[in-house]
């Protein structure tokens, strides 16, 4: 029995069939679309990336990736009108310690709320952490100094949770000549042990100078930490 004119235009009008391919086989990189005719789908995989699904339609390829484990994967920017998180998240937030002061040789704690700095781990230079924090890096830009060659002792405190004690976590030295008014910047790799806190812990950063001649009078000092935060809702 012939085909009706509408069974033929739906058979002429189906998709051509699915390829696949994995790591190992011949679709282990993107398809182009140059390479692949209008309506059709392509399985690939490429090398440390999940398994996608890639399709032409007029003439554009589109990307879809799969998930075996929940983890989605977005190769440039997410868009969306609103992000609503319910359990945990990462982000990078930054704190500025900014502080004047004739700076001694003695340990100075920076400031987290106002510009004064103190000599001692106390409320107003001292931060409770809601969530696990890992200094991401310290931006740390000097005045004009009297005695450039200097050096300075950054130390991360912290009190535990649980307990009063304060402890030195990490230290670094600079110890490079200083050039006024141009930031140095103390990575999270340069600190001499990882400089990770608890929720609940009490974070404390102090500068320590080698030599009281650093300045001779009041100077100003602009400090940022930038933290990694892991927040729990």
């Amino acid at each position: 029995m012939p085909l009706s004119r509408e069974e033929r235009v739906m058979m002429n009008s189906k998709e051509q069939a699915v390829s696949s391919g994995d790591v190992k086989g011949t679709l282990s990189h993107s398809p182009s679309s140059r390479n692949m005719s209008d309506g059709e789908q392509v399985y690939a995989r490429e090398s440390n990336k999940p398994l996608a699904l890639y399709k032409k339609f007029k003439g554009v390829l589109w990307k879809s990736y799969f998930s075996k484990d929940g983890n989605q994967v977005i190769d440039k920017t997410l868009s969306a009108n609103t992000l609503k998180y319910t359990n945990r998240f990462i982000d990078y937030r930054s704190f500025s310690h900014n502080f004047a002061d004739d700076l001694d040789a003695n340990e100075h704690f920076l400031p987290w709320w106002n510009n004064d700095e103190l000599t001692s781990l106390r409320p107003p230079v001292g931060y409770l952490a809601p969530f696990n924090m890992t200094c991401h890096k310290l931006i740390f830009k000097p005045p004009d100094l009297d005695d450039n060659a200097d050096n300075i002792l950054f130390t991360i405190k912290k009190m535990d949770d649980g307990d009063a004690t304060i402890d030195s976590l990490c230290t670094y030295t600079y110890s490079t000549t200083f050039v006024d008014n141009t930031s140095i910047t103390i990575n999270r790799s340069d600190w001499s042990a990882n400089p990770s806190v608890e929720s609940g812990d009490v974070i404390g950063i102090s500068i320590t100078a080698s030599d009281a001649g650093i300045v001779t009078g009041a100077k100003d000092f602009y400090i940022t930490s930038v933290w990694r935060v892991e927040v729990v809702i």
